[in-house]
């Protein structure tokens, strides 16, 4: 994502999977949005190709939008929200203009400086004619179907929505036939070169593989000591259940603080007692199976159950 955020304009990316039909629709949405807006650069990732990305910008769901200028994140939108997606992309591209005063023309990037993000925006990146969804040519049908049937991640670009990308590319990689796939910046080729790779054994040594489910959910379910699984999130649940486990979640530790009136945690209870916390226990000593709480007028005894 270096690359792709470096770039002194504005730079929206999509996080979206293929099995979401609200994050085809959201890319209609981007592909007029980037026809009025042509310093703004519209960027569309397979959320579950890039886990590790997803992860680090707490990606939950799709589609989500992530709005990046000056190499920092400015923005972000979750869910399939068409007006607002319009006026956080106005509002920011706006605030995005470069010398001459507000109503300058921001001065225009560089093209092989913009396709050297493109081409690193994932990856595995396909340059195709339409979407893994809906591909508007055999050859880049044929060449989803092979990634899919290899389970290859992979990040996709539709040229037929952008001519200055779809002419310069050619150029940039002197390769003149669409598809083209990228791995980590650098050209694999096109459909021909795919299927020798696929036929040898070797697309699975070259693209990098999907996830599992299996090893996602391990992954998920691991990244915290507790983990809820809940519609919405933390800060606005989306139904009365999650709202209620929340609340209880969110209380319970706050409560035993106020029962107990000892401010922190670890705490320590023998029989229902109150003993205390880490220095309380660092100042006693273990006598075979009793801990011996130091301090008071007469030593107290507590046995461990």
């Amino acid at each position: 994502m270096g690359l792709l955020c470096s770039t002194r304009f504005l730079t929206v990316v999509h996080f979206q999977a293929a099995w979401a039909p609200q994050c085809s629709q959201m890319n209609d949405v981007m592909g007029e949005l980037a026809k009025e807006n042509k310093h703004t650069m519209f960027i569309k990732l397979e959320a579950e190709a890039v886990p590790e990305v997803s992860e680090k910008y707490e990606i939950t769901s799709v589609p989500t939008f992530l709005f990046f200028k000056g190499g920092q994140k400015i923005d972000r939108l979750d869910g399939a929200h068409a007006p607002e997606l319009t006026n956080k992309v106005q509002r920011l591209s706006v605030s995005s203009g470069g010398l001459g005063g507000p109503g300058a023309e921001p001065p225009k990037e560089d093209l092989n400086e913009r396709l050297k993000r493109l081409i690193n925006a994932a990856p595995c990146m396909l340059f195709m004619k339409g979407s893994p969804q809906e591909p508007r040519c055999g050859f880049s049908r044929q060449i989803v179907a092979l990634f899919k049937d290899h389970a290859i991640q992979f990040s996709s670009f539709d040229i037929l929505s952008d001519e200055e990308v779809r002419g310069g590319l050619k150029t940039f990689s002197n390769w003149p036939t669409y598809p083209q796939v990228y791995v980590n910046g650098e050209l694999v080729g096109g459909l021909d070169i795919v299927k020798e790779l696929a036929e040898s054994g070797e697309l699975e040594n070259t693209c990098p593989k999907a996830v599992t489910l299996e090893h996602r959910l391990k992954s998920t379910i691991n990244r915290s000591p507790v983990m809820l699984f809940m519609k919405g999130n933390k800060e606005q649940a989306k139904c009365g259940f999650s709202l209620q486990i929340l609340e209880i979640m969110n209380s319970s530790g706050q409560g035993l603080k106020t029962y107990s009136n000892w401010p922190t945690y670890p705490q320590l209870y023998v029989n229902g007692e109150l003993i205390g916390g880490l220095d309380i226990v660092k100042t006693g000593s273990m006598e075979g199976g009793r801990v011996v709480i130091l301090g008071s007028k007469k030593a107290q005894r507590k046995r461990l159950v």
